[in-house]
């Protein structure tokens, strides 16, 4: 399906099928679509998709805000739009019925998008929890930012059977809303509509005591109708994903489908760090800008070869990838390498041997192919054999001597504690930019997903681009990390069954 849209029609009033199957910004998810779609767009809405659910993750494992609060709405909306993610933070911001064709190609964009993920999130018990809580996340959200009259609409559209409580009813209950109402402090609370479900639709309310239970009945006000919702929710998604693991081996004759869906959880969404308008970094610099810009996977690296003037392929590989990412050009990058293998080794075995293959990195040999820089994702699942010193410090290491390199670059026994944690824990990409924020003497936070990134973001802050606050005698941000548990995401009866 093809869609030609001029800047003008943005403005005007859709009408057609994009309405009868888009009628509100919140979906359910339950029909799936049927749109013909290019492999391209394909490829494009599954990484949108993914780069909103991981902003949902950074939110609250590595920037520690409270889920749902007001700043990790705020974080989650502002880094949307920062990623060019403009029509997810829309829908992110509010809910609402309107038919102009923005609207509606938004919401398209949103439920293709969804449904591709279930297909590369439905193979194992492990994807389905993280896709089951991120999405769960993302759908509380937006209904969290609904106004009355879209929840009324989004009832209406769904077919959801629930009518708020008489005005009478609701005056002789009066005492015991109040009482038992979570926010009364900062609401009004005779202007809430409350609604009538039977209790065992809202154990987590229940549980908490945010509610006034009566004749096994309870009365949530409306912006607590969300725990009933997002539990029919929760279970729709994991039978769904249950079904879609079973109808796998209808799309394993397509390859390219195939080998896109299987590695997506571990693709990379960002920059790809190969602009042609990167300002020049001259190779004099590589070993200043070393001290606090390299990430430590490129930083041992380079102390390796300044110490034995030669690193493995895979080394090398990575290492010269990422100079060239940072701006360093093929000519200073032959000089770089020529002067220090040659202190080992004769100019003509450098020329045979090695030459090559940093032309070839450049798309100057071989394929010609503009060859990016290795993601954070492809250095941690990277093999590393006896005698390498490329991959991921913080998965390849041992943590006793990742721990007194730390030490030996004079970071402050806190940081070092926080960051080699972090490593025992799993959390390598944590663990980097708690490695960036100790260098830099902030409390930044950023999340890390790119070595070139790293030295992007590092160049801002000592140039004075960004402005940040110096991290003085404070204790740092106490990081919520991702439960395996998997009873996490479960309804309190499920968790009960699946135990016995």
């Amino acid at each position: 399906m093809e869609f030609n849209i001029k800047r003008k029609s943005i403005k005007t009033v859709s009408t057609g099928s994009l309405v009868d199957n888009y009628p509100h910004d919140l979906q359910m998810y339950k029909v799936p679509p049927v749109d013909d779609i290019s492999l391209q767009e394909f490829e494009t809405l599954a990484l949108e998709r993914l780069s909103l659910l991981r902003c949902l993750a950074t939110a609250t494992t590595l920037k520690g805000l409270r889920i749902f609060s007001e700043e990790w709405t705020d974080f989650v909306i502002s880094d949307l739009k920062n990623q060019g993610l403009k029509y997810y933070a829309k829908l992110c911001e509010k809910s609402s019925c309107g038919t102009l064709q923005a609207d509606l190609e938004a919401r398209r964009k949103d439920h293709i998008a969804h449904f591709i993920l279930r297909l590369a999130y439905c193979r194992t018990e492990e994807l389905r929890r993280w896709f089951i809580s991120r999405e769960l996340e993302l759908f509380k959200m937006r209904f969290m930012t609904m106004k009355t009259d879209a929840i009324d609409a989004f009832f209406k559209i769904n077919n959801l059977c629930y009518t708020n409580i008489s005005d009478s009813e609701k005056s002789e209950l009066m005492k015991y809303l109040r009482e038992s109402t979570f926010y009364q402090s900062s609401q009004n609370i005779e202007n809430f509509k409350f609604y009538k479900v039977k209790f065992y639709e809202v154990l987590d309310l229940v549980k908490a005591r945010k509610v006034y239970l009566r004749g096994g009945y309870a009365y949530i006000p409306h912006k607590d109708f969300i725990s009933v919702l997002s539990a029919q929710f929760r279970m729709h998604l994991r039978q769904t994903l249950a079904i879609a693991c079973h109808h796998l081996g209808e799309i394993e004759q397509d390859e390219r489908l195939v080998s896109l869906l299987k590695g997506l959880h571990q693709s990379y969404s960002g920059n790809d760090f190969i602009s042609d308008t990167k300002v020049t970094i001259p190779i004099e610099s590589i070993d200043s800008l070393s001290i606090k810009s390299f990430p430590l996977c490129m930083k041992q690296l380079h102390e390796q070869l300044r110490s034995v003037h030669h690193l493995k392929h895979g080394g090398r590989l990575q290492y010269g990838l990422y100079l060239k990412g940072i701006g360093v050009t093929l000519e200073d990058s032959l000089r770089f390498w020529r002067e220090e293998f040659t202190k080992i080794m004769e100019l003509d075995k450098f020329e045979k041997q090695y030459a090559y293959n940093i032309r070839y990195n450049y798309g100057k040999e071989g394929s010609k192919k503009n060859y990016t820089p290795f993601t954070c994702l492809k250095i941690i699942n990277t093999n590393v054999g006896p005698g390498d010193c490329h991959g991921c410090p913080y998965r390849h290491s041992d943590t006793n001597i990742l721990k007194n390199k730390l030490k030996g670059y004079g970071l402050e026994s806190e940081a070092v504690n926080d960051i080699v944690d972090m490593t025992k824990k799993g959390h390598y990409q944590i663990a980097c930019s708690k490695y960036f924020d100790a260098v830099h003497k902030t409390d930044f936070g950023l999340g890390i997903n790119h070595p070139n990134q790293f030295f992007e973001e590092s160049q801002k802050i000592l140039k004075g681009d960004i402005k940040v606050e110096v991290k003085k005698d404070e204790k740092p941000k106490n990081i919520k990390k991702e439960s395996t548990d998997e009873f996490e995401d479960m309804d309190i009866d499920e968790v009960t069954e699946r135990k016995e």
